[in-house]
């Protein structure tokens, strides 16, 4: 079965319909029995077909076969977040009741540590792993050279294009 979903296509969303309309219940129910929770097995196969509508893709020959490769990557960025929400949350718990941030600062964390995580998933790995090293580790960079095994000069690089990485999301 294929289905043509070309942006010229004077049939687009009515093709994207049907896909949604033939295939939704199938990937809820793999979403489900993946995540054993059906509320946010709907949230993502909705995020699902939200992606498809709005890119680029022109014909889908195999539809579950592309709907399984989209849902599972939104799934991978689902964990990521998850885990990221989980490392915060166990963080709090170390912090005073008194010290705690209010619901509206902790929202606004927890996205800034989407934003800054999906930051660093852009740098090349040896530049993410001096960055870090750096700033959670607080190494110097002498010692971020001697352990990624580069020069000094490679790790101020490094650091360069996280900074600039970091002041674009600011901007």
């Amino acid at each position: 079965m294929s289905e043509t979903l070309s942006a010229n296509h004077p049939n687009r969303l009515r093709a994207i319909e049907a896909l949604y309309s033939g295939h939704h219940g199938w990937l809820y129910a793999t979403l489900k029995r993946k995540l054993g929770n059906a509320m946010d097995a709907a949230d993502l196969a909705q995020d699902t077909f939200t992606r498809i509508l709005a890119s680029q893709v022109t014909v889908i020959d195999q539809p579950r076969a592309y709907l399984s490769c989209v849902a599972k990557g939104i799934l991978i960025n689902w964990y990521q977040r998850k885990a990221l929400e989980r490392a915060y949350l166990e963080a709090l718990a170390n912090v005073p009741a008194h010290e705690a941030p209010s619901p509206e600062t902790h929202f606004l964390v927890l996205e800034t540590l989407h934003e800054i995580d999906a930051m660093l998933d852009t740098l090349a790995p040896q530049v993410k792993r001096a960055f870090l090293l750096s700033q959670i580790n607080g190494l110097k960079y002498d010692d971020i050279a001697e352990q990624l095994g580069v020069s000094l000069i490679t790790v101020k690089r490094y650091m360069k294009q996280a900074f600039v990485q970091c002041l674009m999301l600011v901007e």
